[in-house]
């Protein structure tokens, strides 16, 4: 079997690492890497020529039996017959898994794999956020027109920086740990009640609204509200929101619009200066004057919105993203290194659309 590599045009990270190859390298599986594939996340080509054949898209997607991609590449370009790894995001682009199946193409979206403990070594969703709650902190302390921890000096005592963090998954729960790093007040909202006890180790304040729609049943994903309690959410959000320096949107719901919790009115509320950064701009914004990746002023307030932080840090997000796709490959990769989609599976079976 052939694997191939693509060169992301759009984002800084690539799929795979020359590592991954190594630990991948098995008799009867050979790899094809496209020209460049890993210069912006500083994996030059000589890496990969020690594992890999180095040739053109054009080649790789005449030649390879799988195909490696961090995003989809228009449907056309795959040929018939082909299997394709990506984040295809079929809740997104609902059409994407009709128009792959009318182009021949058997195809694994990396973000439906199921978010178990036996496939957390291939959770890409979770290596991500992390990085992305990670760099929102920094992103907004860069952007903040105070310190983030309190300062004694012999001019005077600064009092450290508030930060609100909205939504504790994986994300969040790396921003509250950044912020409490940088020396902020932190705290944090969640649906889930089983966040409590994550954000106040961390050592933030939970604060809680009663009134949640159980969430047990849903994998880890937070599930959508009544408008009752979202009502009462953002009527609290308003509350803190008016008081905090950085304020820090990680909410999402899995194929649906992002849940408004900051109004326009309570940015008005807020001091000039603070930093709103919006993680859930892709799907609409948890503040309602987001704009996808964009930077806006509002009011003295900075609203950043950018759903694809990771990419900011592409060396160890490569590094990170490769090894989970290299053991998701694992599971399609026979001894011999032929392909065997075993469809029992339910990692494979999850994740196949």
């Amino acid at each position: 079997m052939i694997i191939g590599l693509i060169k992301e045009h759009t984002d800084s990270r690539v799929a795979l690492t020359p590592a991954n190859l190594a630990k991948l390298a098995t008799e009867g599986l050979s790899f094809l890497v496209e020209e460049g594939a890993g210069e912006r996340s500083f994996f030059p080509d000589a890496l990969y020529a020690n594992h890999a054949t180095l040739t053109s898209r054009s080649t790789l997607l005449r030649d390879a039996d799988l195909v490696v991609s961090i995003n989809p590449l228009p449907v056309g370009d795959y040929r018939k017959g082909a299997v394709a790894v990506a984040l295809f995001q079929p809740f997104v682009d609902t059409e994407i898994a009709e128009a792959l199946k009318n182009q021949g193409v058997t195809a694994f979206s990396l973000d439906m794999i199921p978010r178990t403990t036996l496939a957390q070594a291939m959770d890409i969703l979770s290596s991500m956020a992390g990085i992305a709650g990670y760099q929102a902190v920094l992103l907004g302390a860069g952007a903040l027109s105070r310190y983030m921890p309190m300062m004694v000096t012999a001019a005077g005592t600064v009092k450290p920086s508030k930060a609100l963090i909205l939504g504790a998954g994986v994300a969040g729960l790396q921003a509250i740990a950044t912020a409490k790093r940088l020396g902020a007040s932190v705290e944090a909202f969640d649906t889930r009640a089983a966040a409590k006890e994550e954000v106040e180790s961390l050592g933030a304040k939970f604060v809680e609204v009663a009134g949640a729609v159980d969430d047990r049943g849903a994998g880890g994903y937070a599930v959508a509200q009544s408008e009752e309690f979202l009502a009462r959410q953002r009527e609290e959000v308003q509350l803190r929101a008016s008081k905090a320096d950085l304020v820090i949107c990680t909410a999402q719901v899995r194929g649906r619009k992002a849940p408004v919790l900051v109004s326009a009115e309570t940015v008005a509320q807020m001091r000039p200066g603070s930093v709103i950064i919006d993680l859930a701009a892709s799907t609409g914004g948890n503040c309602a004057l987001t704009q996808n990746n964009a930077t806006i002023q509002h009011n003295g307030v900075t609203i950043i919105g950018d759903s694809n932080l990771a990419a900011r840090m592409p060396q160890d997000a490569s590094t990170l993203f490769g090894n989970n796709v290299a053991n998701f490959l694992k599971l399609m990769i026979a001894k011999d290194g032929s392909l065997v989609l075993n469809y029992e599976n339910e990692i494979i079976k999850g994740s196949s659309i």
